[in-house]
């Protein structure tokens, strides 16, 4: 070969590109040789040089969760470590004991991580699902997911969502479960934040004001949600970075803003939330002086706690009821129960002692919720080098993920019966018998274990127990399976048609 060719600009670049490609190998083996030998890989799980395990995941996009959960359950630990190009890495678990290990033993190890709060910063901000030490610190202190309060919970049962349903029950007209449900929890968690009523669900005859839904700030809150979840799918993990550089992300999802008390504001278009009235839980935290950018992304964490969570726990939870009249039979047999016991109290909704009662209603829920939860996967950074109690090795920078989602069907945590929705799990002598957090992590656990938990049960079975005692539910198609779909917690592609029927004609 002439020396001429030797020094050509193709030459170069061909030798440039092997060279570089034989040094990347030889440290990614060497990087990674000690986590390597500590996982045994399913055959068809085994990472790539270079690319790691692109191939599987792009195979795979579209079933994530899925995935996910027949991966973890090949491994013999049901943990394996994820590599992704651009040195992306790190471990994916289902295992008890490594929840524990990060949420509680390792707690301090384990932050949020600078990936994970660049890519959630321009939605969330610093609130609390995407702070890390003194911040998330006084966060806690503030308690703010505690004022998650019940208060406009019946009167938004009463006055629109039961309306709503029954008119559909006159004519047998298909209802979106999905999409009324999470009109209702907006409509109540802006009462309860902002004092404000958006009235996405229709105070009269039922119908929805697609004009204020459509073009107001609940549809902007969606699509900035959708837009900051679909971050974690790119193939190039930094390629969102180059999309906000061009604009992409301000035209789909910007950060909110504060605005006056019409939830109107001079200027460019964004995502608004109204301002807070005399003795919102916003107003109460700008009384204690913190900064306007501290308070919006606090309350805006708020809402995605209040909003996204229940409505995907309970959209999924009637899926389930609709193909198992055994289990819809013993929640009805516990409402008429409790009713008997309780004839003096309001025969509309029910307080929170009657609802207490309902074991079997809340172990329903919580079996729903184990097989989808509501956020089915959190993911952390590990600070430095660390082994899990499976005997996985963690390297310092390396994300650290937990799966509930996966956990749920997994065996060795639930027993060969794990994919059948199954409540009387959560009973013993029927009293409901709750399980460890890090078994059950649907409400996270240890020290950042979800405040509103509690809160979230007493709407959750409110709303069942209202509409269950006046209507019975079936599906649109009984032989369609939903498709899942995960933007910041699990939903159902395209929604959940059911029609409804007065329970004086079912009998």
């Amino acid at each position: 070969m002439a020396v001429m060719d030797l020094l050509s600009p193709q030459y170069v670049l061909l030798v440039l590109l092997v060279s570089l490609s034989s040094l990347y190998l030889f440290f990614f083996s060497r990087r990674n040789h000690g986590a390597a030998a500590s996982t045994t890989y399913p055959p068809n799980l085994r990472p790539y040089p270079l690319i790691g395990h692109l191939p599987q995941f792009l195979k795979n996009r579209h079933r994530l969760p899925d995935w996910f959960a027949e991966s973890l359950a090949a491994t013999p630990t049901n943990t394996f470590i994820l590599s992704r190009p651009v040195g992306l890495r790190g471990v994916i678990t289902a295992n008890p004991a490594n929840v524990e290990h990060i949420l509680r033993t390792r707690f301090d190890n384990y932050p949020k991580g600078p990936r994970v709060r660049s890519i959630l910063h321009d939605f969330l901000g610093h609130g609390i699902f995407n702070s890390d030490g003194d911040s998330w610190r006084v966060q806690l202190q503030h308690q703010v997911l505690r004022s998650f309060a019940v208060r406009c919970v019946h009167e938004e049962i009463l006055s629109r969502l039961l309306p709503l349903l029954e008119k559909s029950s006159h004519d047998s007209s298909p209802v979106d479960l999905q999409d009324v449900l999470e009109r209702f929890a907006f409509d109540n968690i802006c009462k309860v934040a902002f004092d404000h009523d958006p009235v996405c669900l229709a105070k009269d005859d039922g119908s929805c004001r697609q004009d204020n839904f459509s073009t107001g700030f609940a549809l902007a809150f969606n699509d900035a949600s959708n837009t900051t979840t679909a971050r974690f799918r790119y193939v190039l993990p930094s390629l969102w970075m180059i999309k906000k550089l061009l604009g992409v992300v301000d035209r789909h999802g910007p950060r909110p803003r504060q605005a006056d008390h019409t939830g109107k504001e001079e200027g460019e278009p964004g995502l608004f939330f109204p301002a807070p009235s005399r003795g919102s839980p916003l107003s109460v935290h700008g009384q204690r002086g913190p900064p306007e950018d501290f308070l919006r992304d606090t309350d805006i964490d708020f809402m995605l706690a209040g909003k996204d969570t229940t409505s995907s726990a309970l959209t999924w939870f009637f899926w389930l009821l609709c193909s198992r009249p055994d289990v819809e039979a013993k929640i009805m047999d516990e409402i008429r129960s409790v009713r008997a016991r309780w004839p003096s109290t309001s025969p509309a909704v029910f307080d929170f002692e009657e609802l207490r009662e309902m074991h079997y209603l809340h172990a329903a829920i919580t079996e729903s919720m184990r097989l989808y939860p509501p956020v089915p996967l959190n993911s952390q950074s590990c600070l430095s080098d660390d082994v899990l109690p499976d005997g996985t090795a963690v390297k310092k920078g390396w994300f650290m993920s937990y799966n509930s989602y996966a956990m749920g069907r997994m065996e060795p945590i639930w027993g060969p019966d794990c994919r059948e929705y199954k409540p009387e799990r959560w009973l013993d002598e029927g009293k409901f018998r709750p399980e460890s957090p890090f078994k059950f992590p649907a409400f996270h656990a240890g020290p950042r274990m979800c405040l509103g938990k509690e809160m979230a049960y007493i709407q959750m079975k409110s709303i069942v127990a209202c509409v269950l005692e006046r209507l019975a539910v079936e599906l649109v198609d009984k032989e369609a399976r939903p498709v899942k779909m995960i933007s910041l917690t699990l939903r159902m592609k395209g929604g959940l048609l059911l029609r409804f029927r007065r329970r004086s004609a079912c009998h």
